[in-house]
Order: structure tokens, then sequence, then C-alpha cells
């Protein structure tokens, strides 16, 4: 994997952003649809399992 998620919980990281709602069907959808992807401009794939792992623990 070339890039990877970081969960921005204060909003205070510099850089690139994507919001997305926080639940599992959101995430899944982002994720199916490559929004991360795009709104991230990222070439190649990107790993969710961040934020995967993050809803999980949430649920």
């Amino acid at each position: 994997m070339d890039s990877a998620l970081v969960i921005d919980v204060g909003a205070k990281l510099s850089g690139r952003g994507a919001w997305v709602h926080e639940t599992s069907e959101c995430v899944d959808v982002a994720i199916r649809r490559r929004a991360f992807v795009r709104a991230l401009r990222v070439s190649g794939q990107l790993d969710t399992q961040t934020i995967e792992r993050h809803l999980q623990r949430k649920g």
C-alpha cells in the first residue's frame, strides 16, 4: 500500500482531508466508490484499515 488513511479526530492535522459520516455504512460506500482516493488525490491503493478498525471499536 502506498498511502494510509489517518483519522484526525481533533481536525488539527495539516494536509488534505476528507469528511465522511462516522458510520460503517457511509465509510463502506466511500471505500467502494473510491471517494477517499479521489478526495485525497491519491494515486494507487489506499490503506483503509485504520478507519475500519476505528468503526469496529465504536460499534
